[in-house]
């Protein structure tokens, strides 16, 4: 099997996936609106957003527009149905057929699961490119996170569904999410525990822009790689949180040029702007530094 790390052309760069939209299957317009939209990737949903009498259709179209090749820089992913439902085998099938960045699955609450879906799009033809996406969207999920993550090196994304999770733990959705951290925390240390992305759940109310900025805020500082989506209107704010500021970017390049020059010297002691630096810092300088510059090839 081929590589499908998260790295691209940048070197160590993450491939950027800030912003991460949903689109409806079902929606031919909003397939086609998709290819014009300001975001990292997309996820063709072929679950929630679908009826059952459409489902069949769905698939048909979203197979359609994923084997295109049509979204130019837009990682693009298919979300099938989950395991267990009536439409979930036939999903697997045509999203292994269509051969997209991903496939993203929901429910997924051990890794004998993941490997089933491994296995499952391996048997019908899945080419080495396309990887799985987790959504971990349980009280049994958030306990096995680890487990699922490395269950396979196809799987390269772990999806926070967090509307999932607060019906599953009868939690209300409020301001900070304060009943949900201990979930996001579990998910997010399973992710960098096994070297693997990590999105956050989607916020519900559209209309309410400073509200989405604030939890979009609260990913970032928790550690998340970006933020899933049900609306373009959401796009600006997420993709210009996510992405490092001009005075990060410019402070990262100041701690690296320091470093090399105490380096070059022979001086043990580097400081900042009044601060000791250390290898720490610098690895998240680099960080930085290639993550702008993975956005800036947007």
């Amino acid at each position: 099997m081929t590589d499908t790390s998260d790295s691209n052309n940048s070197g160590d760069a993450p491939r950027p996936r800030r912003s991460v939209l949903y689109m409806p299957g079902a929606n031919e317009r909003a397939l086609e609106k998709a290819k014009t939209l300001p975001t990292d990737a997309l996820i063709l949903d072929l679950e929630d957003s679908v009826a059952p009498d459409a489902k069949a259709e769905a698939r048909e179209r979203v197979h359609a527009a994923a084997a295109g090749g049509e979204y130019g820089y837009r990682e693009v992913a298919i979300r099938v149905n989950a395991p267990g439902t009536p439409w979930h085998a036939d999903d697997i099938r045509a999203a292994a057929q269509a051969g997209p960045d991903a496939v993203v699955v929901p429910k997924v609450d051990s890794p004998d699961t993941v490997r089933r879906i491994v296995a499952a799009l391996e048997a019908a033809g899945a080419p080495d490119r396309t990887a799985v996406w987790a959504m971990i969207e349980t009280p049994a999920a958030m306990f096995d996170a680890r487990a699922i993550a490395a269950a396979s090196d196809r799987l390269t994304v772990l999806v926070m569904g967090t509307n999932d999770l607060a019906k599953e733990l009868h939690a209300e959705h409020v301001p900070g999410r304060a009943p949900l951290l201990t979930g996001l925390s579990l998910a997010l240390l399973a992710a960098r525990a096994t070297g693997k992305a990590i999105l956050d759940g989607v916020y519900n109310d559209v209309q309410n822009l400073p509200g989405f900025e604030e939890e979009t805020l609260q990913g970032r500082q928790l550690g998340f790689d970006g933020k899933t989506l049900i609306h373009p209107r959401q796009l600006e704010p997420c993709n210009r949180i996510f992405a490092p500021a001009p005075e990060q970017v410019e402070h990262s390049r100041r701690i690296i040029e320091a470093f090399d020059q105490a380096t070059s010297q022979g001086r043990g002691v580097v400081t900042v702007d009044g601060r000791m630096i250390e290898n720490l810092h610098v690895e998240e300088a680099r960080r930085v530094l290639a993550t702008a510059a993975a956005v800036a090839g947007r």
